[in-house]
């Protein structure tokens, strides 16, 4: 249920923890992932990448938001393709896998969500520019030849939640010119992803807004699932890579 009630009782014990995660998490999280101490491994980690999965995990916890990862995640580097549902989709993915993502520059500029891109590698696109997707598939084409993994949402936005949207295939041009494996994962909120028109964003409804919304909405689960890759050679041609993306997706999302 979400009434007035619950929804108000919700914010009286989430307010102070975003706001205790913001203030003082989100300031030890950033110095931890600064040079030399961010790139010391423990068990084989690096531990900016640590505190970013840790911080992330966290904040949708507070958003009750319960993120269950399944399926067997490729070692970088690897060009991770997702269905975008809403802004808390790199929040969530970020709380299972470490990856820059590529994002509208818009989001730079976002409370939280944003301070924290600038931190995790986000290749930030101009959307509509031509010549910023070119930079753009030019970076994720040498961050994929360093060895570092790239998540993209090849929609290109986000919907109302109600559908899969056509995958652009030029975004798969780095994993051809890199030779790298692109992983589709699918992003489901609620059981059987009955919530994903809930995370969405809403007509005329921007970032604030959605924002707050979410942080009301009772406690639910998010299933992260790393499906089949595409391995290199396995598919002609970086349309036919963003087909069999979409319908690997497609599958999940629908539970076949």
């Amino acid at each position: 249920m979400n009434s007035p009630f619950r929804r108000a009782l919700r914010y009286s014990w989430r307010i102070p923890l975003l706001l205790w995660h913001a203030l003082v998490d989100l300031p030890v999280t950033m110095l931890l992932m600064v040079s030399p101490w961010g790139e010391w491994e423990i068990a084989g980690r690096r531990i900016d990448h640590r505190v970013v999965r840790w911080w992330s995990r966290w904040l949708m916890r507070i958003y009750g938001l319960d993120v269950r990862a399944s399926g067997t995640q490729l070692p970088d580097p690897v060009l991770f393709v997702a269905n975008h549902v809403g802004w808390t989709d790199i929040v969530v993915l970020h709380s299972t896998r470490m990856m820059g993502f590529v994002a509208k520059r818009e989001i730079a500029g976002w409370p939280l969500v944003g301070w924290m891109a600038k931190r995790g590698q986000t290749i930030f696109h101009q959307r509509g520019s031509q010549e910023s997707l070119g930079d753009v598939l030019q970076q994720m084409v040498e961050r994929l030849r360093e060895g570092h993994s790239v998540g993209a949402f090849p929609e290109g936005g986000t919907r109302d939640g109600r559908e899969l949207g056509p995958f652009h295939a030029r975004l798969f041009y780095a994993s051809v010119e890199a030779n790298v494996a692109v992983q589709p994962v699918a992003l489901r909120y609620g059981h059987g992803g009955e919530a994903q028109t809930i995370v969405a964003f809403r007509k005329r409804e921007n970032f604030a807004q959605n924002f707050w919304r979410l942080l009301g909405e009772p406690a639910r689960v998010v299933d992260v699932v790393y499906l089949a890759p595409i391995l290199p050679g396995e598919a002609e041609g970086r349309r036919r890579i963003a087909e069999l993306a979409r319908e690997r997706i497609a599958a999940a999302l629908h539970g076949t």
